[in-house]
């Protein structure tokens, strides 16, 4: 499941700490959260899916993975992220 164009440079341009960020930790996890969300409303639908669910839990790993090395850098951008994003922890 991808994410359209215009959804992509929608959720960079929030989460970019400049102009011309495409690759920060913010942005990264804004991406992997609309995969994320994206693939959990498929497998709502088909939950027989395996090969979606084990792509899925390989994303929520690579995103617990960025969000523990933006925690270790720099807590105020971890918590302020988490907020905005809705997450749990």
């Amino acid at each position: 499941m991808s994410i359209p164009a215009e959804r992509k440079t929608a959720l960079m341009t929030d989460y970019a700490t400049n102009a011309a960020d495409t690759g920060s930790p913010e942005v990264q996890v804004a991406l992997l959260t609309e995969r994320i969300n994206t693939l959990t409303e498929h497998l709502k639908i088909h939950a027989k899916d395996f090969h979606s669910r084990r792509g899925l839990l390989m994303l929520v790993g690579r995103r617990r993975r960025l969000l523990d090395y933006l925690k270790r850098k720099s807590d105020a951008r971890y918590k302020t992220l988490i907020e905005r994003l809705g997450l749990r922890r």
